[in-house]
C-alpha cells in the first residue's frame, strides 16, 4: 500500500503559506452543526480543543486525569523553540528547519518540519497574549537560551516550569470555551476504542474511571493528542499514568503505527537508586547551558568516590574528564540528546560511573557560578578576587535561572547541587515514533487525527530539546484547526452521529469483554509484576544500544510474557467502580503488544540513526552509521498479532537540504 502523505507541490517555503489559504474551511455558520472529539488535554490536545471551540465547532474533550491541568505536558521544563532571532545570532526559519532535520538524523518528513519552523514564531505571540510569564532580559524583551544540537539561542522559557506555564495558558483558553458551552469536558474518562462507521472515525468508547461505566460518544471526527509510549520501559520520566492505549486502539482499528523503535533517551535524569523505584525524574536539558559534564580520569578516584572516601569537589581539574568537550569540541555539552546519552553510557560501561551502581556521571555548575559571580562583582564594583562574594553572587544568578530544578534535585537526592555536582544518567523520556499521519495530520483512517507526540511527523530519529512544546502547540493552535476543516466541510449536512448503530454496539461489547477478562482472571501476580518484567526486557534489549541477537530474544520474550500476563495477572476489585489497578492492567496489556512491534521495527531497521543505535552499525569512533536504503518511514499495519504486522514504507526525499553524516565535532 502506497502512503499518500498529501504534501503539496511547489517550493518548500511556499507550501504551507499557499496551502492553508486554499483549504476548504467550513462556513462559520455551519460549524455549530459539527462535533469533534479531542482525546488528551496536554499542550497539543488542550490547545486544539480551545482553538476548535473558538472557531465554532462543538468539542468533546476527554482526559483520564482529574483535570486537564494534570496532563504530562507540565513536566516539560526547559523551554520552547521559535525562530524569532531575538539574540541577533543568525537564527532563521530555515536554520530552525535545518537543525531539526539534522537533529533527527534525516529521518523526518521535510515539508512537515519546515511548516513547524514557519509557525513556531506565532506560538510565542499566542502564549504571551495568554499571559504565559516567559523570562525577560534586563531591557524587558523575551529572553532566550541554547539547547542541545543548536549553536544559536532560540529557546524561550519560564524558569524550569515552561511546560506547566504553557499548559496553564491552554487550560485558561479551554476554560473560557467550557464556560461558553462550546467544550464539554469529560475528566476521569479513558478512551478504550475508536468506532469506525462506513470507513470513517465517528466516535469513541470511553470508561468513566470513577464509576466504571462504559460510555459511547459520537462525533464527526476524532483527534488523538495522547502523548507518547515511553512507559513501555516501566522506568521513565513520564507521568505514571502516561500510556499508549488510545494510540494502540487506533492502530488496531486501521491507523498505521510509524517508527515505533525511535525512542528518545534523555541524558540528564536523576540515576536509578534501586529496584524499588517506579519512575525517574528529569533534570531539564537547559542545565547543560551552564553545567559541565565529567567523570574522573583515574579509576582509583572513581572507586574512592563510590566508597565514600573522596568527594567530587576534591578532585583536581586536571584529573577530570570533560568527555563531551573532549569528543565534540564545537558543541561540547550542547550536543544532541542521543549523542550525550550514548557518551555517558560509554563512560559508565568503561567503569567510570560515579555512584554505587556505576551508572551516573557528574553535571557540575562550579565553573558557571564563578563566571557569573565575577561578572556580577564587576558590574557592582565589588572585589572580583573575593571568592566568598563571587560565589554568593554566582549562586544567586544560577538560582534565578534554575532554582526550582536545583530544589527538586536536593529533595530527591539529599545533596546540595550548589555545593557538589549533580549526578545524572540517561533515561527514557520521549517517543519520536507514533501514529502515522499525512501532511494534514490525519491517520490512515479517515476522520481520525493524531497531533503532538502521539504522531510521528516532525522529529525523525531524535528530538532536539525544546521541540516537543513547539510541535504540540504548533499542531494544536495553528495546523490542525486549518486542516481538519477541509475534511469536516463534507459533513455539514450529515447531522448528529447516532451511537445506536451496530458499530458502536460491537465496539462496546469488545471493550466490556476485555474488562471482564481482566477482572475475572484468577491469577497470582500483580499488574506491576508484568510491567516491570516488560520494562527490563525493553531497557536491556531495546534501550540505548541494540543488536540483532538481543532484539530477536526480546520479540520472543515479550510474546511469552504477554501470554503469561493474560493467564496469570491478578486484578483486585470490580469493573463497576473506581479501580486504578484495572485501568493500569488495560494499559500494560497494550504495552505488551506495542513492545513486540517496537522490537520488530528495531530489528528490521539495519542502521543506526538518532535514538535508534544498532551495535552492528557504527563508525570506528562509535558514532551512528545511517544507511541510504533505510531513508524511509516504517509504517506498520495491524494484522492481529504484532509478529504479523505488515510494513509499509514512506520514502523520505530531501530537496532543500543535503543529507550527510551528522557531525557535532
Amino acid at each position: 500500500m502506497a502512503l499518500n502523505s498529501r504534501v503539496p507541490e511547489g517550493p518548500i517555503k511556499d507550501k504551507w503559506t499557499n496551502y492553508k489559504d486554499k483549504i476548504n474551511l467550513v462556513n462559520p455558520a455551519n460549524k455549530r452543526l459539527i462535533d469533534v472529539i479531542i482525546v488528551g488535554t496536554g499542550l497539543a490536545g488542550g490547545s486544539a480543543a480551545a482553538t476548535l471551540a473558538e472557531l465554532g465547532y462543538n468539542v468533546k474533550s476527554f482526559c483520564f486525569q482529574d483535570s486537564p491541568r494534570r496532563a504530562h505536558s507540565i513536566a516539560a521544563q526547559g523551554g520552547i523553540n521559535a525562530a524569532k532571532n531575538y539574540q541577533g545570532d543568525g537564527d532563521s526559519t530555515y536554520r530552525l528547519f535545518y537543525d531539526t532535520v539534522k537533529g533527527g538524523d534525516y529521518r523526518s518528513r521535510e515539508a512537515n518540519v519546515y511548516r513547524l519552523a514557519e509557525v513556531s514564531t506565532n506560538i510565542i505571540d499566542q502564549c504571551v497574549a495568554q499571559g504565559v510569564p516567559f523570562a525577560r532580559d534586563y531591557g524587558g524583551l523575551l529572553d532566550n537560551r541554547s539547547f542541545g544540537g543548536v549553536l544559536v539561542s532560540r529557546t524561550f522559557y519560564a524558569k524550569g516550569q515552561t511546560g506547566q506555564q504553557l499548559l496553564l495558558g491552554a487550560y485558561s483558553a479551554m476554560n473560557r470555551q467550557i464556560g461558553r458551552g462550546k467544550i464539554k469536558m469529560y475528566n476521569r474518562h479513558e478512551m478504550l476504542d475508536v468506532v469506525i462507521v462506513d470507513g470513517k472515525a465517528r466516535g469513541i468508547i470511553a470508561r468513566n474511571l470513577v464509576t466504571g461505566e462504559i460510555e459511547r460518544h459520537s462525533a464527526h471526527a476524532v483527534v488523538l493528542g495522547t502523548g507518547g509510549y515511553g512507559n513501555a520501559f516501566y522506568l521513565s520520566t513520564y507521568a505514571m499514568g502516561s500510556n499508549v492505549t488510545a494510540a494502540w486502539k487506533a492502530h488496531k482499528r486501521g491507523a498505521f503505527f510509524a517508527n515505533p523503535c525511535f525512542t528518545q533517551i534523555h541524558p540528564t535524569c536523576i540515576p536509578v537508586s534501586g529496584d524499588h523505584q517506579s519512575k525517574l525524574t528529569l533534570m531539564s536539558e537547559s542545565l547543560r547551558n551552564d553545567g559541565r559534564i565529567w567523570v574522573p580520569k583515574n579509576m582509583e578516584d572513581v572507586l574512592a568516590i563510590r566508597e565514600g572516601k573522596l568527594k567530587p569537589v576534591e578532585i583536581a581539574e586536571e584529573d577530570r574528564d570533560y568527555y563531551l568537550e573532549r569528543r565534540y569540541p564545537a558543541f561540547g555539552n550542547l550536543v544532541p540528546r542521543d549523542v550525550a546519552s550514548r557518551a555517558a553510557k560509554e563512560r559508565c560501561d568503561a567503569g567510570y560511573g560515579v555512584n554505587k551502581t556505576g551508572e551516573a556521571v557528574y553535571l557540575d555548575f562550579a565553573a558557571a557560578i564563578q563566571r557569573y559571580g565575577k561578572e556580577q562583582a564587576h558590574v557592582k564594583g565589588l572585589d572580583e578576587n573575593d571568592k566568598g562574594v563571587v560565589t554568593k553572587l554566582g549562586k544567586d544568578i544560577i538560582k534565578a535561572k534554575y532554582g526550582n530544578l536545583f530544589q527538586m534535585y536536593e529533595k530527591i537526592v539529599d545533596q546540595n547541587p550548589y555545593e557538589t555536582p549533580m549526578m545524572i544518567y540517561p533515561a527514557v523520556h520521549y517517543t519520536m515514533g507514533g501514529i502515522w499521519v499525512d501532511y494534514n495530520l490525519m491517520t490512515t483512517v479517515p476522520g481520525l487525527y493524531a497531533i503532538g507526540e502521539a504522531n510521528f511527523s516532525d522529529h525523525g530519529a531524535n528530538r532536539l530539546g525544546a521541540s516537543a512544546l513547539m510541535q504540540g502547540l504548533a499542531d494544536g493552535y495553528f495546523v490542525l484547526p486549518y486542516t481538519i476543516g477541509d475534511y469536516l466541510s463534507h459533513d455539514i449536512r450529515t447531522g448528529k452521529i447516532s451511537t445506536d448503530s451496530k458499530e458502536f454496539e460491537e465496539a462496546e461489547k469488545q471493550v466490556k469483554a476485555t474488562i471482564d477478562a481482566l477482572v475475572n482472571n484468577k491469577g497470582t501476580h500483580s499488574v506491576d509484576y508484568f510491567h516491570k518484567k516488560l520494562g527490563k526486557i525493553m531497557w536491556n534489549k531495546c534501550g540505548m544500544a541494540r543488536n540483532e541477537k538481543d532484539l530477536k530474544e526480546a520479540i520472543t520474550e515479550i510474546a511469552e510474557l504477554r501470554k503469561e500476563f493474560w493467564k496469570d495477572v491478578k486484578v483486585p476489585g470490580g469493573a463497576d467502580e473506581y479501580n486504578e489497578e484495572l485501568a493500569k492492567a488495560g494499559r500494560v496489556a497494550d504495552f505488551l503488544e506495542l513492545g513486540e512491534l517496537f522490537a520488530k521495527d528495531a530489528l528490521q531497521r539495519e542502521e543506526s540513526a538518532g535514538g535508534h543505535f544498532r551495535d552492528e552499525y557504527q563508525t570506528p569512533e562509535g558514532e551512528a552509521m545511517r544507511r541510504k536504503e533505510f531513508q524511509y518511514v516504517s509504517a506498520w499495519e495491524y494484522k492481529g498479532e504484532p509478529k504479523d504486522a505488515v510494513l509499509h514504507k514512506e520514502a523520505l526525499e530531501y530537496e532543500n537540504i543535503e543529507v550527510k553524516e551528522r557531525s557535532y565535532k
